[in-house]
């Protein structure tokens, strides 16, 4: 079978090749990739970043935002149906793992498709464990390639709601950082909640992007409000470490701040100290991160999309702005809108 693959720490070693078709055991489903997005820890991995090889081989196959069909029925699947798959596996040897949450694994020794240690999707054909399949609605053949992303949405707004609500809150206002697929669909979810939100990303406010945000009804913006304390609830999905420390200055009282973007540069960040010494405990603000999902955020994120797809079906099918084939990879890889994928052949 064709696939995209590399060898993991070796920049540029990226490549569409010829990969042993895989046969599955136990509980796998054989699945056929119809479709695979693109994010930036692909980009990440390709760039010599980080990544792991399966155990005894050089290469690694690309590609953890899965949507395909079945192709040979079991476990409580037929052939044809449309199916996505989370993307880490337990590390097998810590509590959380073995509760059935290796989204908060307490090891560090997890798998996940197409990053460490298991192949990923970017395949004519892939393995998956059942429990890890979920399905997805045909009426989202268009965005379901999103299902990935929205989990990662839908476990941080889950994480949002519940230190939240430790104590009485009611959120009427968010603001997000970023206007990338985590960023854009973050905004749409807390749309459905009903809040008033703010996007703000350094796109220009009357590119696609802004449409895009205006179009769910919330509001775009080039700079965060000049006023500091105005969010129940602030989400960074932008990539900066300073960003990340400024969201506790922009909440209001008992507001909750996530952080999803990553910035692994060396560097030092500042803060004012009345800030955080003063205003963040006198006002109960509380900053969190989040990364990866559990399988009941990718359900959850599913009957999201199908909620935003009913309200706002052309938007959100407009997320995908680019698809194309496996080889023109270098096209997906260098896009600059809010997500493209590889297209495989049916």
């Amino acid at each position: 079978m064709q696939a995209l693959v590399l060898r993991p720490g070796v920049a540029g070693s990226i490549a569409v090749a010829d990969m042993p078709d895989p046969r599955p055991e136990g509980t796998q489903v054989l699945v056929r990739p119809a479709e695979v997005g693109v994010c930036g820890t692909d980009r990440e991995i390709s760039e010599g970043w980080f990544g792991i090889a399966p155990a005894g081989e050089e290469r690694l196959i690309l590609g953890h935002e899965l949507l395909g069909r079945v192709e040979r029925g079991g476990h409580g699947f037929a052939r044809g149906d449309l199916v996505t798959a989370t993307v880490r596996r337990s590390c097998g040897h810590c509590t959380a793992c073995a509760d059935g949450a290796p989204d908060a694994c307490e090891t560090g020794d997890y798998a996940e498709h197409g990053i460490t240690r298991l192949h990923g999707f970017a395949a004519d054909l892939a393995v998956v464990p059942a429990e890890h399949l979920v399905a997805v609605p045909e009426a989202l053949r268009a965005v379901g390639v999103l299902a990935e992303p929205a989990s990662i949405c839908a476990r941080a707004l889950r994480h949002v709601r519940a230190v939240g609500g430790r104590q009485p809150w009611h959120p009427g206002r968010a603001l997000v950082f970023g206007a990338g697929a985590i960023g854009m669909l973050c905004t749409y979810f807390l749309r459905l909640d009903g809040l008033d939100v703010w996007t703000c990303a350094l796109e220009p406010p009357r590119g696609e992007k802004a449409e895009l945000v205006e179009a769910a009804g919330a509001r775009y913006v080039g700079v965060p409000p000049a006023d500091p304390a105005d969010f129940d609830i602030v989400i960074q999905a932008a990539g900066s470490a300073q960003l990340s420390l400024d969201t506790l200055g922009l909440l209001r009282r008992n507001g909750v701040a996530c952080l999803l973007g990553i910035d692994g540069h060396d560097q030092l960040v500042h803060l004012p100290g009345p800030v955080i010494g003063i205003d963040a405990i006198l006002g109960n603000r509380a900053l969190i991160a989040s990364v990866n999902a559990n399988v009941v955020d990718w359900h959850d994120a599913v009957e999201r999309l199908a909620a935003a797809h009913a309200r706002w079906p052309d938007a959100l099918e407009r997320f995908v702005g680019l698809r194309v084939p496996l080889d023109a990879y270098p096209d997906a890889f260098a896009f600059g809108g809010v997500k493209a994928t590889l297209t495989l052949t049916p």
